[in-house]
């Protein structure tokens, strides 16, 4: 009952905060989580530590903020394109009796771009207790997925609707052990929603279930009745959604070399979810004779579990002032992507695969380099750039669902001091990402889907800063 009010609770508060979800770093991570981070493309985000968004990416920096409490919001507008040709694709060759031209002729569908505008908000509070001891809290969406197909895509037997939408809750403290050396540590309760989608082939399933019940009569009336393969107008539809609450933290320390310069180190866990929900079906009334008169129960509703393994990830970052005006900054970051290893979907009463997708992901590196310049004494210049590496390894692990590519990101941005007490950060990033190419064959029904994505993204972000 506890985890129920749990789950109830933090649901509403993602339905309030996150309109949708969105993948702009390697694999599925949000790395959105401050504005002011956004101007230097997040170089040196471990070790920079001005404003209380530091509570996310290094709990020591809290320390580093002056003594008082302060607090953030910021808000993140992320336009997407994901443009996908097709190339080939075709449908499981067994049908047409193993001639792959036929297979490739039955394949119909339009081209279609999954991308979605999403909005990410995030955030933090830091107070400090005393010159030793500070207390924060940081609540942001550290992983979000949204891709979106039509209906009538050519890849909607792989991939309709995936939506994923995480809220992290994060309590902090930072302890400073001297002039030189400070550590913090986070716990981090983590709710995600996941829902996937994607068409039924209602012509194929019928001729696969006639054929299994050795029929002929029931495959004669699937010929009759669903004459076609891989046609739109009869398609039926698959939902799996699913969602849960789990626990990890997150643990850093800042030194201080010399006066001008700062090193940071974050590592943040990785967190297992378990995901209860339920696979629901829309059957095409074609169909539905043949799934009665065969007692074939595999596309009935019915409750699911599955596994999500978020990866770990590990900053090192580096702030060096050079002089009064000029800072520059350099981050590196692991992620523990082979976490996820299988996309695996379970019928919660018979244990029997509702579906089952080979991911094979690996972990990836994320190089990042900028500069902040202080242009006058209320407005900071921000720059920076990055090289993300995506998790993919291959084109035929490649998915419509997470399409991802290596990215290089360039970045924008400023800071300005409204007074003593407030301040306004503004940042934009283009990321230029590479044209990536898919030849994936779908595991459940043996469908291919053949083609090459052209994507890029735009980010535009802003941060209210409180001081008090």
């Amino acid at each position: 009952m506890k985890k129920q009010l749990a789950r109830t609770g933090l649901a509403t508060l993602v339905s309030s905060m996150l309109l949708t979800g969105a993948v702009h770093a390697a694999g599925f991570a949000l790395i959105e989580n401050s504005a002011s981070g956004m101007g230097n493309a997040f170089a040196g985000a471990a070790a920079i530590a001005e404003d209380p968004s530091t509570t996310w990416f290094n709990p020591a920096g809290m320390l580093e903020l002056s003594p008082g409490t302060h607090t953030s919001v910021a808000g993140h507008i992320i336009v997407p394109s994901a443009d996908y040709t097709d190339k080939g694709s075709w449908v499981n060759p067994v049908l047409t009796g193993g001639n792959i031209n036929q297979a490739q002729a039955a394949m119909s569908g339009t081209n279609d771009n999954g991308g979605k505008t999403a909005i990410v908000p995030n955030s933090y509070l830091v107070h400090q207790v005393n010159d030793q001891f500070s207390l924060g809290l940081a609540i942001n969406a550290p992983f979000g997925l949204e891709t979106n197909y039509d209906n009538d895509w050519i890849g909607r037997y792989h991939a309709l609707q995936s939506s994923m939408m995480t809220l992290n809750v994060n309590p902090a403290f930072a302890y400073r052990v001297n002039d030189r050396f400070s550590i913090g540590a986070g716990l981090n309760a983590q709710y995600i929603d996941v829902k996937l989608s994607s068409a039924i082939d209602s012509a194929a399933a019928c001729r696969s279930i006639a054929s299994a019940a050795n029929s002929g009569d029931l495959l004669l009336a699937c010929l009759n009745n669903l004459p076609r393969l891989a046609s739109v107008n009869t398609d039926s539809k698959a939902t799996i959604s699913g969602d849960d609450l789990s626990w990890g933290f997150n643990i850093g320390a800042i030194y201080k070399p010399t006066l001008n310069t700062r090193i940071g180190l974050s590592y943040r866990s990785a967190i297992d979810h378990e995901l209860e929900g339920d696979a629901d079906y829309s059957v095409n009334a074609a169909l539905q004779p043949i799934l009665t008169a065969t007692g074939v129960t595999r596309f009935n509703d019915t409750a699911v579990t599955a596994d999500a393994n978020l990866p770990e990830t590990t900053s090192l970052s580096i702030a060096h002032k050079v002089n009064d005006r000029l800072e520059l900054l350099g981050d590196i970051t692991r992620t523990g992507w082979s976490s996820f290893e299988r996309l695996t979907v379970v019928n919660a009463n018979d244990g029997s695969i509702v579906t089952d997708v080979n991911e094979s992901w690996k972990d990836v590196n994320r190089y990042a380099i900028g500069a902040n310049y202080q242009y006058n004494d209320k407005t900071k210049l921000r720059f920076g750039v990055a090289y993300d590496e995506t998790p993919t390894p291959n084109e035929q692990l490649r998915t419509p669902r997470t399409p991802d590519a290596d990215r290089t990101w360039v970045a924008l941005g400023a800071n300005y001091r409204i007074n003593k007490q407030m301040s306004l950060d503004l940042g934009y990033a283009h990321l230029f990402m590479d044209q990536s190419a898919i030849d994936h064959t779908s595991e459940d029904n043996g469908y291919a889907l053949r083609g090459l994505y052209d994507s890029k993204v735009d980010i535009v972000s802003a941060q209210f800063n409180w001081s008090f």
